[in-house]
């Protein structure tokens, strides 16, 4: 059986908001990217119901919605969008290789990765059964559904308690579940929780199950987990704020990227330590991660692939000539 091997000029791994955006400036500058989508088609934003803080959509959009938006775009100007999962690369040679669900190559020129970050859950079957209806991981993306309300946020480090402040502003109280006896956070942030005075810490608290009519989230059932006590606190909402997994298994080996896995890109750039490959959106960004920002950083992505490609064949013309 033969490999298959296909080339291409531009290659897009990943289809949320970074993805599609370098899509879309790649296309126009006529670099004919192919797309492969990965296993969910418009990444993390499909999951989401109402987005209001998006430029260009003044009465809230949703998130399925939106990202249909941003693929019609993408295919409008001739991107090739396909439905498959990376599983390897072979980032040493001046082509790239990237095998798709391990039995297909694709040789490319340039290679934009925006493969995201997967918010990391509780595991609760609750949790799940009200995503988007009550419970979410980013309290910057839908703490102002909240306003008013009484809500809880899991977590102990920098972000939780970033994002715990944050609703503080929003909210009524702000319920914060430790699950040991002391934060995890720095210092600074530590303060910042202990002197907004509609934030209670729970230490030793784990939540256990999340309440709700079917519907909607209405309670939280935590344990303590010194006593064995259980306690049911009523809110509407409930932030998960333990972190992120940026989704870069596969270039390990291949790429530079921090402790926690996100690509590290040069200042100023999307570019990776491998000339040719760059990197958008959340897989390189631990720190915004909002959809207009994975946005921006997708169009740099794009006009910096077009940029490497056009010196690289003035290049090839100079020793031509």
């Amino acid at each position: 059986m033969t490999e298959e091997i296909e080339h291409v000029k531009c290659l897009i791994i990943g289809s949320g908001p970074a993805g599609y955006t370098a899509a879309i400036y790649a296309a126009r500058a006529d670099l004919k990217p192919v797309m492969y989508t990965g296993i969910v088609p418009g990444g993390q934003l499909t999951q989401t119901t109402d987005v209001e803080n998006f430029p260009g959509y003044p009465t809230g959009v949703m998130g399925p919605e939106m990202m249909e938006d941003f693929r019609k775009q993408a295919e409008r100007f001739g991107t090739d969008i396909r439905f498959g999962y990376a599983t390897g690369v072979d980032f040493s040679g001046p082509v790239h290789k990237v095998i798709i669900d391990e039995v297909k190559t694709i040789t490319a020129d340039t290679v934009i990765i925006a493969t995201g970050a997967t918010a990391k859950w509780l595991g609760l079957d609750s949790e799940q059964k009200y995503n988007g209806f009550g419970v979410s991981a980013c309290a910057v993306c839908d703490g102002f559904f909240f306003k008013g309300q009484d809500v809880a946020i899991v977590g102990a480090g920098d972000t939780a308690a970033e994002e715990a402040t944050y609703l503080a502003k929003l909210c009524n109280k702000v319920h914060m579940l430790v699950r040991r006896e002391e934060f995890r956070a720095s210092k600074a942030m530590q303060h910042r929780v202990f002197n907004t005075p509609n934030i209670e810490i729970h230490y030793n608290t784990e939540a256990e199950e999340i309440l709700g009519d079917g519907k909607t989230v209405n309670g939280l059932r935590v344990v303590n987990n010194q006593t064995k006590e259980h306690q049911v606190l009523d809110i509407t909402g409930f932030f998960v704020a333990i972190g992120h997994k940026p989704n870069t298994d596969i270039f390990k080996g291949w790429l530079d990227m921090d402790a926690s896995g996100y690509l590290l890109t040069k200042a100023d750039s999307t570019q990776t330590n491998v000339e040719g490959v760059f990197a958008a959106g959340d897989v390189q960004d631990h720190i915004y991660r909002q959809a207009v920002t994975a946005a921006g950083s997708g169009c740099m992505a794009a006009l910096e692939a077009e940029r490497y490609l056009a010196a690289k064949e003035h290049t090839v013309i100079e020793t031509a000539n």
